[in-house]
């Protein structure tokens, strides 16, 4: 059975934009095993077939006072088709964790992010 192709636009949606590459920043408490899960994500990306390139940022402090921004762990990945060279400026998807604790990364998204 065939089906006629139809573009997205005829649909009233817009086309969705495919980037070369793409960065992703996942952001939580110290602890919250986003070491971890930048691990298992790069992985993924790799098996896919992608280039890529990390950067994991850790705390200086371990577990931060109750009630303070300090302590938030994060790993910045650029992944894409294309040669990657590096982890990326300001990060295109930010997954944060702990959205309180996270505040002080949000500011450094990308304008398209």
């Amino acid at each position: 059975m065939a089906t006629a192709a139809r573009s997205p636009e005829a649909d009233g949606h817009p086309e969705i934009p495919h980037p070369e590459a793409v960065v992703v920043r996942f952001a939580g408490d110290s602890g919250d095993g986003m070491q971890l899960t930048g691990g298992q994500f790069t992985l993924s990306a790799a098996l896919a077939g992608n280039d890529f390139a990390t950067f994991p940022d850790f705390p200086a402090e371990i577990r931060a006072p109750q009630g303070t921004l300090f302590g938030v762990s994060a790993f910045q990945i650029n992944f894409g088709a294309s040669e990657v060279d590096t982890a990326g400026d300001a990060p295109d998807v930010l997954i944060a964790m702990n959205p309180r604790r996270s505040r002080p990364m949000s500011s450094i998204s990308s304008p398209a992010g």
